[in-house]
């Protein structure tokens, strides 16, 4: 089932995060899943499922890559939740391209509205009226009333929702005490708050398990129908992008042999950011992928041969970061592959808001009161590590940093670009989702092979 709202900050995560953990505390096997680019609730989702976190994002993959993205993230589970992104037709500009809506469509699955009922009674079911009818290609099977401030307002609720022939699957009272915190980008990373997040998951389980009506609410998801994709395979992709660079531009780069190589992957507070299958497809490639955390590791993990530093919150520790002089001056003299987004291209740069970073990259960052955020479609203007000259790729930005750098930058896209590339570095803002991109995962893995990745 999917789990939407007719806007942002109706209650969304506090409904699709407690319905995990509730449904979890039954004894099924939950999926989780998030549309959308969003690395920070599929944190909270882990936590309440203990399960990888997943996304589905028709932009970011392609439509015909949310399906069996969808199946190879709920293989073996009894039911999957995903929490929709914004209004549920809030798509890419003025479509609903990559909106809740279209990945409903695309899974065929039925959609749970949450709607905010604070300061209304009778009019949540004109609301919800026009949710449910606005694209008949959509299946609203239900309603979870939130913030219901008494037995009354809940009775007026129900009793318009009634008329309108949607049934009602839950009502949530207001408590402050399950709010989750938040900062410049959203909601703190449970990575951040560790036993604190654990402790807000079992609340939010609690609250919707003794607010909704669980078995109505599973008896719903049962009624999507069979997917006729098939579950996404790391191999496989990486196969089929082969050929078809193959057949494009002749012999695409080979996964080698022999050893493994070991590929760091920066983890910890300050790097949160990460899509489970980037991992995957780097262990099909024939990499060993080891974590290690730059605000507590005093030097790369042993044998690394190339380095993955994604996105999160660098600025909230920029002066730790700093302090790990070690680090910085290996990651500086490191010989071989670094692909590197958002927070990770701000750690590479000589400093952020004048705290000395790692100085690989020869830029300065700093924190900004604009939020630049959104899709883009972007084109590489040369070869780096894991791009080619005129490819296309689709990203998100998602930051309050700007970084000032000298040259021509390695993406560019309508009204911007930034990034930094050459042959052992792919540095930008743009997040991508390397399964709609395999080939970076085997660029990187090939590269670390080579003899000048030897550190």
């Amino acid at each position: 089932m999917v789990i939407a709202a007719p806007a942002s900050g109706s209650g969304k995560t506090t409904v699709a995060t407690g319905l995990m953990a509730a449904l979890r505390a039954r004894g099924l096997r939950v999926s989780p899943h998030k549309v959308g680019p969003d690395y920070i609730d599929p944190g909270y989702h882990a936590l309440a499922t203990g399960r990888p976190g997943r996304n589905l994002d028709p932009w970011l993959t392609s439509e015909d890559l949310v399906a069996p993205l969808f199946l190879h993230g709920a293989s073996g589970a009894d039911v999957a939740v995903v929490e929709g992104v914004m209004g549920l037709f809030d798509g890419r500009a003025d479509t609903d391209v990559a909106s809740t809506a279209h990945v409903a469509r695309l899974l065929e699955a039925p959609v749970v509205l949450v709607v905010d009922a604070a300061r209304q009674s009778r009019s949540v079911a004109a609301v919800v009226h026009g949710f449910a009818t606005f694209d008949p290609r959509v299946r609203v099977g239900g309603v979870v009333l939130n913030r219901v401030g008494s037995d009354r307002h809940e009775e007026l609720c129900r009793s318009a929702l009634a008329a309108a022939g949607v049934p009602v699957l839950g009502a949530i009272r207001r408590d402050d005490a399950v709010s989750t915190p938040s900062r410049h980008l959203g909601l703190i990373p449970a990575a951040e708050r560790e036993s604190e997040a654990v402790a807000a998951v079992e609340r939010l389980g609690a609250l919707v398990a003794r607010s909704c009506d669980l078995e109505a609410l599973v008896r719903l998801a049962r009624t999507a129908p069979a997917l006729r994709a098939r579950p996404w395979s790391p191999a496989a992709a990486l196969r089929e992008a082969a050929t078809e660079e193959t057949r494009r531009e002749g012999p695409a780069v080979s996964s080698g042999g022999g050893r493994r190589p070991v590929v760091a992957t920066a983890g910890g507070a300050a790097f949160t950011f990460g899509y489970a299958e980037h991992a995957e497809l780097l262990r099909a490639a024939g990499a060993d992928v080891v974590t290690f955390d730059p605000l507590r590791d005093r030097a790369l993990p042993e044998g690394a041969a190339a380095v993955v530093i994604g996105g999160g919150f660098p600025e909230m520790y920029a002066a730790d970061l700093a302090a790990n002089e070690p680090l910085k001056r290996e990651i500086a003299a490191f010989r071989g592959p670094i692909a590197a987004e958002c927070a990770g291209l701000l750690y590479l740069c000589e400093s952020l808001d004048n705290h000395p970073m790692c100085g690989k990259i020869a830029a300065k960052a700093e924190m900004t009161p604009r939020l630049t955020l959104g899709y883009r479609d972007a084109t590489a203007t040369r070869d780096s590590l894991l791009t080619r000259a005129g490819e296309r790729y689709r990203g998100h930005e998602f930051h309050r940093t700007a970084v000032t750098a000298a040259g021509e930058p390695l993406f560019r896209w309508e009204g911007g670009g930034d990034g930094h590339g050459d042959a052992l570095v792919t540095a930008s803002y743009l997040h991508l989702h390397w399964a709609g991109r395999p080939l970076s995962a085997q660029r990187l893995v090939s590269s670390s092979r080579s003899p000048s990745a030897l550190r």
